[in-house]
């Protein structure tokens, strides 16, 4: 008997799509404004590691050295030390200082030059949050937009597209909401680890600064 020919199975093509592929297909408007996003973040990110620290925020040798100045009344020494620090404490008693000898006034002007500047050290990082909150609906527009070209071009050709199309098409479109996520998680971690540590920096100033102002001398 002759051996049967076996029939040839036809091979199936694959095309496997990298993060790469899904970037440069799902290129749009969307994925700009989520590019951008990444990179204003992490210039926050960058400013924020710089600003928000204990030199910057609540220096201690400062306050020491300022601290002694008023225990001594040296008033002109002590505001010079104050108008070359740059950090809230400056503020503080340098605002204490043109109060007067008044310790009610000086208390109230110093309380107000702090919630000024802790309000100035939230806004470094503020900013954050509104992109880690923006990133993922900014994102899901994305998507929804994808999908809806997706179901349009399938409705153009009468229902005709083949799964691997129509597929292709979702996953690019879902590629969006993706570029959201990673937007998001890094910038709303970041935002609540540093937000806590310029909480307890600006906590530790206010105590600084108040132990300083009490030092002064008081009203004649």
């Amino acid at each position: 008997m002759a051996a049967a020919t076996p029939t040839p199975v036809p091979t199936v093509t694959e095309t496997e799509l990298g993060l790469w592929d899904l970037f440069s297909e799902s290129f749009d408007v969307f994925t700009v404004v989520l590019v951008l996003g990444s990179f204003a973040a992490v210039a926050l990110m960058v400013r924020v590691v710089t600003e928000a620290r204990a030199s910057k925020l609540a220096p201690e040798e400062t306050a020491e050295g300022m601290s002694k100045l008023a225990k001594d009344a040296d008033l002109k020494g002590l505001r010079k030390a104050a108008e070359s620090d740059p950090s809230p404490l400056g503020s503080i008693v340098i605002a204490a200082l043109d109060a007067g000898d008044d310790e009610s006034k000086r208390q109230e002007a110093a309380e107000l030059a702090a919630a000024d500047r802790i309000a100035g050290a939230f806004r470094l990082v503020d900013p954050l949050a509104v992109i880690g909150n923006l990133a993922p609906l900014i994102g899901l527009a994305g998507t929804v937009w994808g999908m809806i070209i997706a179901f349009a071009t399938l409705g153009e050709t009468g229902g005709q597209a083949g799964p691997g199309a129509l597929s292709s098409g979702i996953s690019k479109a879902l590629f969006h909401t993706l570029l959201g996520l990673v937007l998001a998680a890094p910038s709303l971690a970041f935002y609540g680890f540093y937000r806590a540590k310029i909480d307890k920096l600006c906590n530790r100033v206010l105590v600084l600064g108040a132990r300083i102002v009490e030092q002064l001398p008081a009203e004649k």
